[in-house]
């Protein structure tokens, strides 16, 4: 009885999970790009946009339709500026294709000869244009001064221009054809909707973390996505495309990703980040599943499965509540040239061993001294990565740069105390007979994943040094033993030599006595007065100093008669 309500359990607990492991993905439908909540799909096209304007405030703008056999779509040119509207496109059939076109008498047309049907009150010139981009740029310029703006749009339907100034800083005046976002352009708003595309989303749990999920299928001939996060919470990012497909992620502080594909991360430079999951099915619940087994994760908040026309598309990535849309943005934030993400790599440089004394840009750093750094990376998503120095070298500022490699060396540090972290260490001594005090160091890295390195770009750091001057030490004479014994008997021979010049004095002056040792010393020593404290003389002698005087003079005079006789 035990097991058959062991058994009974067991079942039970099978169906409760059941009901739940499907609950986890969602199921796509068919949606317009206006109807998905979460992601924004804009699609990368050709083109340009400058700052020319013609003399006679005349702008000039030409738009590439990318159009579908049967198509019909409208041109409101009402609230134009002076312009001249030149329309061209290189779609093969354009049979059936009718295009509606309201402007005001200052708008000028110039439209491709072919059978595209136009209805305007306005006059139509028709024109052999030329179908490549590049020479039709320069027909342009050659004919009007001057391009203003170069837009390519795919199967639109509608096209009005807002009667701004078309014209964008900063100023150039050429037009260099690029990938760009059309919907960027606040001069000309672009109404079109993209097919093939299935979305689905589920109302994501209290405090739990958002899974956002973008499938390209196989049979797309997207290659490029930009993916442009906005939010400020802690999302999980899952991306599959195709075999080739490129991604390239902006702001990424707040994203953990996992993709099939190459990752390009955009900030300080481009960084490259290898594939870090396996996946070849493009159905929708694998692919889903595939990424609730990545993030860990019991829910998904949106999926997008899309197919565009176009090889490029940006994507933006955020609840609508709190994504603007860019054609309603005030002139002045278009113009605004918007600020940097948070640098993937970071270099700080320390002035101890320990890593404990960080060491201040503007301090000045001795040339004898030996300087620290460590370059650290953010941690991306779930994917560890290891920073490795390749090489690093100095750049002088200046009229004349000056660039010195600088040998560095590997500093240990385990990767429970410095996760994310490469330590190395470098000695300025080659700097001390350079003239220039301010340097930018540089090291350039690589990023690894696994046993797979990317180029992880550049770090630089400022750095000021000032030059130790060491007094050089004084020379010292190495004597051999030659030299030794030389100095030695040379000494001898001048020792005999005085002594011996000493005796000849001696002999020749019959000094009785020898010699005066504190009189010679005295004047050797070239002072005028001897050391020893002299007894004064008396002028007036005492009588019996007198008496004995006189006595011994007698005596002494007495002599020379005793020996005569």
């Amino acid at each position: 009885m035990e097991n058959y309500y062991k058994l009974f359990s067991l079942l039970m607990l099978c169906f409760t999970i059941a009901p739940s492991a499907s609950s986890q993905t969602c199921k796509p439908v068919d949606l317009l790009a206006s109807q998905t909540p979460w992601i924004q799909v804009r699609e990368m096209t050709i083109g340009c946009w400058t700052a020319f304007i013609r003399d006679d405030n005349v702008e000039v703008h030409i738009l590439n339709l990318h159009i579908s056999p049967g198509a019909m779509f409208s041109v409101n040119a009402s609230l134009a500026r002076p312009m001249h509207l030149i329309l061209t496109t290189d779609s093969k059939d354009t049979k059936g294709i009718h295009v509606a076109i309201s402007a005001n008498e200052n708008v000028n047309f110039s439209v491709t000869n072919s059978s595209l049907v136009f209805h305007s009150s306005q006059p139509i010139h028709r024109k052999d244009l030329p179908t490549n981009y590049t020479e039709l740029v320069r027909w342009a310029t050659e004919a009007f001064g001057g391009v203003t703006s170069f837009t390519t749009v795919h199967n639109p339907k509608g096209i009005i221009f807002t009667g701004r100034e078309g014209t964008k800083l900063p100023i150039s005046t050429s037009c260099k054809l690029e990938i760009e976002d059309p919907t960027l352009k606040h001069f000309v708003t672009l109404e079109f909707e993209l097919k093939q595309l299935k979305s689905c989303s589920t109302q994501p749990e209290e405090g739990a973390e958002e899974l956002h999920i973008v499938n390209i299928p196989e049979s797309s001939s997207v290659r490029y996505v930009s993916v442009n996060v906005i939010t400020d919470k802690m999302i999980g990012l899952f991306l599959r495309g195709p075999k080739g497909t490129s991604w390239a992620i902006h702001n990424t502080q707040h994203t953990k990703f996992g993709s099939n594909n190459e990752i390009e991360l955009t900030g300080m430079s481009n960084h490259k980040i290898p594939p870090s999951v396996v996946t070849s099915s493009d159905i929708a619940e694998e692919v889903q599943r595939k990424a609730l087994e990545y993030f860990k994760s019991s829910s998904i908040t949106s999926y997008l499965e899309i197919q565009p026309v176009g090889s490029t598309i940006t994507l933006v990535l955020g609840h609508k509540d709190d994504v603007k849309d860019p054609q309603f943005t005030s002139t002045d934030q278009v113009l605004t040239t918007p600020s940097h993400p948070e640098p993937l790599l970071l270099m700080q440089l320390y002035t101890s061993p320990d890593y404990s004394s960080p060491l201040d840009p503007n301090t000045k750093v001795q040339s004898d001294k030996r300087i620290y750094a460590e370059i650290s990376g953010q941690t991306l998503g779930m994917i560890v990565l290891t920073i490795k120095v390749i090489n690093c070298s100095v750049h002088s500022k200046g009229s004349s740069p000056v660039v010195r490699d600088m040998p560095f060396r590997p500093e240990a540090c385990s990767a429970t105390v410095c996760p994310n972290t490469s330590r190395v260490s470098f000695s300025l001594e080659q700097l001390q007979d350079l003239a220039s005090t301010n340097w930018d160091l540089e090291c350039s890295v690589k990023l690894c994943f696994s046993e797979k390195c990317g180029d992880g770009g550049r770090v630089k750091r400022n750095l000021e040094v000032t030059q130790t001057y060491i007094q050089p030490p004084r020379p010292c004479i190495d004597f051999g033993l030659s030299a030794v014994l030389g100095i030695a008997f040379g000494g001898f021979l001048i020792g005999v030599l005085l002594i011996g010049a000493l005796w000849l004095i001696k002999i020749r002056t019959g000094y009785p006595t020898g010699l005066d040792i504190s009189s010679t010393a005295a004047n050797l020593s070239g002072c005028p007065c001897s050391l020893t404290k002299q007894q004064p003389v008396h002028t007036n002698p005492s009588p019996s100093e007198n008496s004995s005087a006189n006595a011994s003079i007698g005596s002494t005079q007495s002599t020379p008669t005793s020996s005569m006789a």
